[in-house]
């Protein structure tokens, strides 16, 4: 292909697709590295019980295929020529399938879902420490596998479907993949394959011991691939381009490239429906640590058949608490007037908002773990309610801070920030109030998934000579700068703890007997 010469008459372009746990957007990515003509569609998430997350997959799915078309409809209106399409997606959301008819055979179970939890119990004492070390995390809450495995179990149709071949399994990735192409590829990357809790690191591989023990048939495994190497093309009807889906990535990998973490000690810290903390760790995986808790070690991305590890942690409630909180209890009318009326009231006041609607994974493993609104008055004011928000959120980020630069054994060296609750002025400062470090929110910073998986497609596809090319060529963004004192902030951050301690005192559930 020939590469396009910036400021020409003639654009290319890369259609990228962000397929979130709330929302999809599409955009395209041009030769200049900025998005353009981005569309954007609400899905819903639904919660059949305390524990239980679902989504709809043919939902997740004829969403995507509206703003791809949104999108493209106008780029061709601008003259643009789009050559690819990247994409990037939530991770660990499993979903079944018929073969023949293309009709999801259950709703997805999303990546947030704890229903198996006390299930899982019942492994970590044999499986943790060989799984941290071959995996880079240990059992934990997620389970893509145990749940497929169930489903096949329980459930007629989808048994029948087992036996007959048919039934097909996949993350959201695989989904999307296997639509884009008209069901020509069954397939997986590396960014996605290693939040399923059965990825080789260093072998690159699924981990068949452990899948298998989960009761899951390995004949159902996608293959398994790098991020940059789907070898698979869009079907034409569905989108009128046949280009090559170039690459596909999780989305917070995504993220970590767009947001500059290209070498070791370089992190990003993406706010949207979780708060996720990533830091580049180079050729060699810096495994978790013993009494570290939720940090785990994985794939950064995987190009060119070399992977880049990083390290991750994350809080599973950020922007959906804040949706909580507005839409669903109706105590704000939007997160931006949180921000607003958080600015209007004294940092470190008596309220204090611990924000474990799905548990807690950092600084301790409580998976039960439940949310709390505590030291109000009659004197408590919304204003204050919303501060106290706003430093739960910032406080659970700093945890996932401190559990990934103790992991790594060295400081940040950069760490830049982004997501939709990123824009968020109030809580960009009290972020880097209370982690003491300078704060680089991106330009363009809600794209920031979205990009990551286009410059990795564009590389493949000769738009530009590596990654370090187009992200540097980014504009750079606002600088959120420490306005408090050291001693401020550890008496901030002693408050926060003691507030924390009784849910991370909070005895794990009991170890089903055996049956």
């Amino acid at each position: 292909m020939t590469q396009t010469h910036h400021g020409s008459a003639r654009r290319l372009g890369v259609l990228a697709v962000d397929e979130g746990t709330t929302g999809t957007r599409a955009g395209v990515v041009l030769d200049s590295g900025a998005v353009d003509h981005v569309r954007y569609r609400p899905i819903e998430v639904s919660h059949p019980d305390v524990a239980s997350v679902e989504q709809d997959p043919w939902e997740i799915w004829t969403a995507t295929l509206d703003v791809c078309r949104q999108a493209l409809a106008s780029a061709r209106d601008a003259h643009v020529e789009v050559t690819a399409v990247a994409l990037s997606t939530q991770r660990a959301t499993a979903m079944l399938w018929d073969r023949r008819t293309g009709r999801p055979l259950a709703p997805a179970v999303v990546w947030q879902d704890r229903r198996y939890a006390r299930e899982l119990l019942a492994y970590e004492r044999e499986w943790d420490e060989v799984l941290t070390a071959r995996t880079g995390r240990p059992v934990g809450s997620r389970a893509p596998f145990y749940w497929a495995a169930r489903q096949i179990a329980e459930h007629p149709e989808v048994a029948a479907a087992a036996r007959e071949g048919r039934l097909v399994f996949g993350t959201v990735d695989t989904w999307l993949i296997w639509q884009l192409t008209g069901g020509a590829v069954h397939a997986t990357s590396a960014t996605n394959a290693c939040s399923t809790g059965g990825y080789l690191l260093e072998r690159h591989a699924w981990d068949e011991e452990w899948i298998a023990h989960q009761g899951f048939p390995l004949e159902l495994l996608p293959d398994l691939l790098g991020d940059d190497e789907i070898d698979g093309r869009t079907d034409e009807a569905l989108l009128g381009i046949s280009v090559p889906v170039a690459a596909t990535m999780g989305d917070q990998h995504a993220a970590l490239i767009a947001l500059g973490g290209l070498a070791a000690g370089r992190g990003m810290c993406v706010y949207g429906t979780g708060a996720f903390v990533d830091v580049a760790t180079g050729e060699h995986p810096a495994l978790p640590r013993p009494g570290i808790s939720g940090v785990l070690a994985q794939p950064g991305w995987r190009q060119g058949g070399v992977t880049q590890f990083s390290l991750e942690a994350y809080c599973s409630t950020t922007g959906s608490a804040l949706r909580w909180l507005c839409d669903d209890l109706g105590f704000f009318a939007s997160p931006a007037e949180i921000g607003e009326l958080a600015l209007k009231a004294p940092a470190n006041g008596s309220a204090w908002f611990v924000p474990a609607l799905a548990g807690i994974r950092t600084p301790s493993w409580r998976p039960n773990a439940t949310a709390a609104l505590t030291g109000l008055s009659l004197a408590t004011t919304r204003a204050d309610i919303a501060r106290a928000v706003m430093e739960g959120i910032a406080h659970s980020v700093c945890d996932l801070i401190d559990g990934v630069r103790d992991t790594m054994r060295a400081p940040f060296g950069q760490l830049r920030v982004g997501g939709g609750v990123s824009g968020s002025d109030a809580l960009m400062q009290i972020q880097a109030d209370l982690v003491g470090l300078p704060l680089e929110r991106v330009a363009d910073s809600a794209t920031a998934s979205l990009r990551g998986s286009a410059y990795l497609a564009g590389v493949r596809q000769g738009l530009w000579s590596g990654l370090d090319e187009v992200v540097e060529a980014q504009p750079r963004g606002r600088i959120f700068e420490p306005m408090i004192s050291a001693a401020q902030r550890t008496e901030h951050r002693a408050g926060w703890q003691a507030v924390l301690a009784p849910h991370l005192r909070e005895p794990a559930p009991e170890k089903p007997a055996d049956d």
